[in-house]
């Protein structure tokens, strides 16, 4: 089974390249790497520039800032492999787990495996409370109307069957693709699985991008994506 690994980054020049060595050095399974620069304007772009795009790498340079969930679906139109998986580029989520996620998929078990940050023994970082209680909190009301039972919706690490994936119509260009994706799949006769990660959170004075306005327009689309799409 091949793997293909979307990794949407956008002013992440400190960490960018140890992500993609990171995630290179992953063993055990074929994959391809597809990086989507969100218009980086701190270098990022720069040190992409100088990767070429071969030996399982492939590099996408939007032209203008349009957001994760853009990043996200241009990853989606050019990959090729059985197993699509999301993975962020600040070295918040670590991709040791990868293969974690993956397996249930593999083995069968899974057509969808979201990771959790609030479930599991794995090492995470402490840090903002409200922040965490926000997060559980947008769960919670997508469990309601999506009647799953997740811990951690809006967690970066989802894998997906590609053939599910491609064969949604996503909408959300920004933060919103976590709940839009999760009101999508609720509807389809499929199996989700939830595995615990390690988590290494960042402050906003480390990077950290994502605001309370974000968690309005969650709010929304988990509403939205519910009843009317």
């Amino acid at each position: 089974m091949k793997i293909s690994i979307i990794i949407p980054c956008f002013n992440e020049h400190k960490t960018i390249s140890v992500i993609l060595d990171k995630v290179k050095n992953l063993l055990n399974f074929e994959k391809e790497i597809i990086i989507v620069d969100d218009f980086s304007n701190d270098g990022t772009r720069e040190i992409l520039k100088k990767i070429k795009s071969d030996n399982g790498v492939k590099i996408i340079f939007n032209e203008k800032n349009c957001g994760k969930g853009y990043c996200i679906k241009e990853g989606i139109k050019v990959s090729s492999g059985d197993i699509i998986i999301i993975q962020d580029a600040d070295l918040e989520y670590d991709p040791t787990d990868i293969p974690k996620l993956i397996n249930p998929i593999k083995n069968g078990n899974a057509d969808v495996v979201y990771g959790s940050r609030f479930t599991g023994s794995d090492e995470k970082r402490v840090l903002f409370y409200w922040h965490s209680l926000g997060n559980k909190f947008l769960t919670t009301l997508s469990n309601m109307f999506t009647n799953l039972n997740l811990t951690d919706m809006e967690c970066c690490y989802k894998a997906f069957k590609s053939s599910i994936i491609k064969d949604i119509n996503l909408k959300e260009n920004r933060f919103g693709f976590e709940p839009e994706i999760t009101a999508k799949i609720s509807k389809q006769d499929i199996k989700i699985y939830e595995v615990g990660i390690k988590y290494f959170g960042r402050k906003y004075s480390e990077g950290k991008k994502i605001t309370w306005i974000d968690g309005f327009r969650a709010i929304y689309c988990i509403i939205y994506y519910s009843f009317f799409d």
